[in-house]
């Protein structure tokens, strides 16, 4: 077990990789192994401290595998993670990839001033302008209105190589992944989201520190691209 394969719990002294490799050794017990799609779930559990929650999530793709082997796919080609918040980029590791990550937020003001909707919906929107989402890692832990806004750039044509969606709330969260989920089996986009109103940032990145993982395994030829 090398620190590399726990970057994403900021694990290097042997104490801290200790205690990461035990937390994991308890969720496999939980959670099959048997599939890509298997390491997603086991990730969920890990980051929510929930063994139901493996039953929360959704894939979009012919197969459930096929949105972790795009998102891999999406690492090894160093194509940008592009996250809506700033806790979400933060908790993106910083190893195994070189992949630019950058945050929506910040971006689209004049436009969220104009016409009142969220910061959050039309920072997305702006950088869909500048074409930023095609090809992307596309991550969205906190706003629903991120999510909503990304189908919308779906439905008008954009393509992101994977999107992993998991926006927290009561009001439009549960609804928000549910339409991204539709569009993006509509026009062919993977994606990795749940159901419910549980989510968040620290599980959005950690299902997208899982996608980075699998392409770490993938360069060392024990997955299959």
């Amino acid at each position: 077990m090398t620190t590399e394969e726990y970057a994403d719990l900021g694990a290097t002294t042997e104490n801290a990789m200790e205690i990461a490799e035990t937390s994991m050794d308890r969720v496999h017990e939980l959670v099959p192994q048997e599939t890509l799609a298997d390491r997603i779930r086991a990730k969920s559990v890990h980051a929510t401290g929930d063994p139901e929650f493996q039953h929360l999530i959704r894939f979009t793709g012919d197969t459930d595998d096929d949105p972790v082997r795009a998102g891999a796919r999406a690492v090894l080609d160093e194509r940008p993670i592009v996250t809506d918040i700033t806790m979400v980029k933060a908790g993106i590791t910083g190893r195994g990839h070189d992949c630019p990550v950058r945050k929506a937020i910040g971006n689209g003001s004049e436009l969220a001033a104009e016409t009142g909707m969220t910061r959050t919906a039309a920072s997305v929107l702006e950088l869909d302008r500048e074409g930023v989402y095609d090809d992307a890692i596309a991550v969205v832990g906190n706003a629903p209105t991120a999510a909503l806004a990304l189908a919308d750039c779906i439905e008008d044509g954009t393509r992101p190589a994977v999107v992993v969606a998991t926006p927290v709330g009561f009001v439009k969260a549960a609804e928000s992944r549910k339409r991204l989920r539709a569009v993006a089996s509509e026009h062919g986009v993977p994606t990795v989201t749940n159901v419910g109103r549980r989510g968040g940032s620290g599980l959005a990145a950690g299902l997208t520190n899982e996608l980075v993982h699998v392409a770490s395994d993938v360069r060392n030829g024990e997955v299959d691209r």
